[in-house]
């Protein structure tokens, strides 16, 4: 049985234009549990992260408006808090479908810490935005009060900023692995982990953001992964992205792809983290990925739709027995 890492987006609990409540994000992980049984269905062993932007901007949020009356939380205690909620909202989810599928799959929520580095750059430079828009004073009253890097949104206002370190070890590894082994349908990585690093020997809590697909490369190798699957807003890969020479990509090679990335198809903070993801899984062994929406999930993997993207490895044996089989009879 192939392992398979998908990586949920956030549009997969919270759609554009929603508040986010919690009836929303129930009814959107329904949705996502559907597809997720249909994948169990065509034979594939499963691990899930997923995003938690919003619910974690919404946590700090209730976090700094309640601090008269109860003491706030920092941003890894918040992002904690979250992988909690949506590993609860999925698992829930996913355990009505597999019930009705009549499929027995234990599901389980991991609480991940992800490693970085203290002397990564990103940690010298913040460039995470997070949490709400705030007008020129609050926003100069929290620099003073916190110490926070503040940057400003022309259109919309100031924003507070946080270090995105890459990840360099998940934390809970050998759990995760483990419980796959057994069966177990592991939901972890939330959020991209949470962030930590080692300090006086002792692990310690660091307010960042990692990146949720960086982390899911990085457990999906870790895993021996064959199969590395992004869902994301759309459908698949595009160049030229919502320009008049728009074009889909159905089946690239890492080579082509990464030299697409080089000419700057790839935004950094659109599509430019998951291109970079996909071709750091395919260089550490992983056999191919896929990048495409949640509503076509299944006909992706188990068919021709969204984008897929194979190591060089992986491409040339496609090519190999694509050109040179023979005819049944022989010839």
């Amino acid at each position: 049985m192939k392992t398979m890492l998908l990586a949920v987006g956030g549009n997969s609990l919270i759609r554009a234009g929603e508040k986010g409540t919690i009836t929303e994000q129930r009814a959107n992980a329904q949705r996502t549990a559907v597809q997720i049984v249909g994948l169990i269905r065509a034979g594939y062993r499963l691990v899930l992260t997923h995003g938690n932007g919003p619910q974690v901007g919404a946590q700090l949020l209730r976090s700094e408006r309640a601090a008269s009356q109860v003491p706030g939380h920092p941003l890894d205690v918040c992002g904690a808090s979250t992988q909690g909620e949506i590993g609860y909202l999925l698992e829930q989810s996913l355990q009505t479908e597999l019930q009705q599928a009549g499929l027995h799959v234990p599901v389980t929520t991991i609480l991940t810490q992800s490693l970085v580095s203290p002397d990564d750059p990103s940690m010298r430079h913040p460039s995470k935005p997070i949490g709400p828009f705030y007008s020129r004073a609050d926003a100069e009253e929290r620099q003073r009060l916190f110490g926070w890097e503040i940057v400003e949104d022309a259109a919309r206002g100031y924003r507070r900023v946080v270090p995105s370190p890459d990840p360099i070890e998940i934390v809970e590894l050998e759990v995760i692995r483990d419980l796959v082994k057994e069966g177990v349908l592991v939901i972890a990585c939330g959020g991209g982990g949470i962030p930590v690093i080692w300090r006086d020997g002792r692990l310690e809590g660091v307010e960042a953001v990692i990146d949720k697909d960086r982390a899911s490369a990085l457990l999906a190798s870790h895993l021996g992964a064959e199969l590395f699957v992004i869902s994301t807003d759309t459908d698949c890969v595009y160049l030229d992205y919502k320009k008049p020479t728009q074009r889909p990509l159905g089946r690239v090679g890492a080579v082509e792809l990464e030299r697409y990335a080089n000419a700057g198809h790839f935004p950094p903070g659109n599509m430019g983290p998951k291109i970079e993801s996909v071709l750091r899984f395919l260089s550490h062994g992983g056999q191919e990925a896929i990048i495409t929406s949640c509503a076509n999930l299944c006909e992706s993997v188990v068919g021709s739709a969204g984008t897929h993207v194979f190591s060089n490895h992986a491409r040339l044996e496609i090519k190999l027995n694509t050109e040179f089989e023979l005819p049944v009879g022989g010839r």
